[in-house]
């Protein structure tokens, strides 16, 4: 199939782009390279510079390429950035979304695949309990907001344009290329400042020296392989719960990041953040796609990867010796 992927230079996009190409089919990768990096688009797959918020640029890539399915990565991604710029966040998660549905219905794509989210869409989510795809939805962040407000669109295209879609709410997705100089991923922030025995900090629930807010991490190649089931048509639902179900506090997560870095970096508090869910924990459902990766072993690699990106830029960065 021709398969076109936005945000493919970025974490998630370029691993879903590299199981494409070995899946067999023809890749367009489409970023515009404001967080991605051109280092993570794989060989195989055609790449082209173009932001989503572009509707002319948009339209013009998806007639040239006419792909089979489009898996729609691209977004802006921090839940504390949305805070502080909600129309940031409108312009790139709904403008820019919908310019691509629009190509997309125009041109007759056959599949729109949507990463939203799990992690933000459902509010918060009481002791013992985990959010089902049925569960109200309830956005408390301009973010969470922004990906409800395009799921619900696709019905809507989907009935006035014959464009069926596939929507995946992602959980805490982390592991290898995820970004640690942003604001969102908070693994690959603590990897990293572990690796160079660095202090991290432990935002609070509800109040300064809490164990944190509680997640549900999902390693990226759990998140890749629902994305394969939805361009495959295996995952039997509209919407599904990309997740592994289990409850993390910040602090227990950086509590194994720092033994598994090997680190003397200290484990301090910060205060909490606005728009912060304090409980986010999601039920795969009757959709599950198998077992997912044990966080420890996740974070293994996830470290390891880091770690060995240090090492090959360190030899890199070395002066050739006479």
């Amino acid at each position: 199939m021709r398969i076109l992927i936005t945000g493919a230079a970025g974490f998630i996009g370029s691993h879903v782009a590299d199981a494409c190409l070995a899946a067999g089919h023809d890749v367009l990768a489409i970023d515009d390279l404001s967080s991605g990096h051109r280092k993570n688009l794989p060989a195989g797959a055609e790449f082209l510079e173009t932001d989503i918020r572009d509707a002319e640029a948009i339209a013009r890539r998806v007639a040239d390429f006419r792909p089979d399915a489009v898996s729609h990565q691209a977004a802006q991604t921090s839940v504390s950035i949305s805070a502080r710029e909600p129309l940031l966040d409108a312009e790139i998660n709904i403008i820019g979304s919908l310019n691509l549905l629009n190509a997309c219905a125009d041109c007759g794509v056959g599949h729109f695949i949507f990463a939203s989210t799990g992690g933000a869409i459902y509010g918060e989510i009481p002791e013992g309990e985990r959010a089902g795809v049925d569960r109200p939805r309830r956005p408390r962040s301009p973010y969470g907001c922004s990906k409800l407000a395009i799921e619900g669109y696709l019905p809507a295209y989907a009935t006035c344009r014959g464009l069926r879609s596939s929507v995946l709410r992602y959980s805490n997705v982390y592991g290898p290329r995820q970004d640690p100089d942003g604001e969102a991923g908070v693994v690959s922030i603590f990897a990293n400042r572990f690796i160079d025995d660095a202090p991290v900090s432990v935002f609070a629930r509800r109040r300064t020296g809490d164990a944190g807010c509680i997640r549900d991490y999902v390693y990226v190649s759990d998140v890749v392989r629902a994305n394969m089931a939805a361009i495959d048509d295996r995952i039997g639902a509209e919407v599904i719960n990309v997740c592994s179900g289990v409850a993390t506090s910040t602090l227990e997560l950086a509590q194994m990041i720092r033994v598994l870095s090997d680190s003397s970096g200290d484990i301090t508090f910060g205060p909490r953040r606005a728009g912060d869910v304090e409980r986010s924990v999601l039920d795969p459902g009757q959709a599950a796609l198998g077992p997912t990766t044990d966080l420890r072993d996740g974070l293994r690699r996830t470290v390891d990867w880091f770690r060995s990106q240090r090492e090959l830029a360190g030899r890199t960065a070395r002066p050739d010796s006479d």
